[in-house]
């Protein structure tokens, strides 16, 4: 039995998670339509030119989070699940997730996305456990601050050590799937390193370093 490790946006999902959950809340008329669309954006860029400042991030991406109840959120989030994730979930990314698990294999989803939007996602796809960035919340009620470390580029490494020490498990005979050069910390670490659909810098890295590049579009 072994750790199977995959990163979710645009490698489980054909889309980006937290940019479409940023495009949902625009159709909901729950952010001021023009700043906020110019940031999400903008921070999209960021994080696919590897330059992304997570915290400047983060400050922008919790704050509907602190804004709206609990009640008003969640019926969001099942809106979104329908709308905006079901469409995007890769068939043959839940064939992989079954070949795994039909070894024994621990699945575990690491993201940069924070955690009340890839919760549901995660246990829709049937994946064991979840790393994701924490937004704080006390009461009940979200903050719009990060709890811990955000899991991005070496936060995820961070992030994964702890949870191994937590879990009493080992990274021996691991495995780690993502389309990003921002996983590029991760994937050194693992034994099996797997580029998905990957951008054009971890293909240039994964085709150098002879890691395995696979395909999960159709």
């Amino acid at each position: 039995m072994s750790l199977a490790i995959f990163d979710l946006d645009n490698t489980l999902l054909s889309i980006d998670s937290d940019h479409a959950w940023g495009e949902f809340l625009l159709e909901q008329g729950a952010v001021d339509p023009q700043a906020y669309r110019e940031a999400n954006d903008r921070f999209l860029a960021d994080y696919e030119a590897g330059t992304l400042d997570i915290h400047a991030f983060l400050e922008v991406a919790l704050e509907p989070l602190a804004e709206n109840s609990p009640e008003q959120l969640a019926a969001w989030h099942q809106q979104f699940m329908a709308s905006r994730i079901e469409p995007h979930i890769l068939p043959r990314g839940e064939e992989l997730l079954a070949r795994h698990r039909s070894r024994g294999d621990t699945l575990l989803i690491v993201t940069a996305t924070n955690r009340f939007i890839t919760g549901p996602i995660a246990q829709r796809l049937g994946v064991d456990d979840l790393i994701a960035t924490e937004p704080e919340a006390i009461d009940g009620r979200y903050t719009g601050r990060v709890s811990g470390t955000p899991s991005y580029r070496d936060g995820k490494v961070t992030r994964l050590h702890e949870w191994l020490a937590d879990k009493d498990l080992t990274l021996d005979d691991a495995w780690f799937y993502s389309d990003s050069h921002n996983d590029l910390p991760l994937l050194e670490l693992v034994e099996h390193p797997v580029a998905v659909d990957p951008d054009p810098s971890l293909r240039e890295v994964a085709e150098a370093r002879g890691w395995k590049i696979i395909s999960l579009r159709d």
